[in-house]
């Protein structure tokens, strides 16, 4: 299952230069991750500093 950026994001963008494929981008109100390309690698969550990435 891919991941996915919970309302809990600060929008600081440390998730979105570590996804080694691009599914990470800005949206409406944070980041956001596309389902489809998201190859579940887990890497953004790793990295998030306030744990707002989960697996799905």
């Amino acid at each position: 299952m891919a991941y996915v950026i919970s309302d809990d994001c600060i929008s600081c963008g440390t998730c979105e230069g570590e996804c080694p494929v691009g599914a990470i981008s800005m949206g409406a109100d944070h980041y956001q991750i596309d389902p489809d390309a998201c190859t579940e690698c887990g890497t953004c969550a790793g990295v998030c500093p306030v744990e707002a990435i989960k697996q799905a």
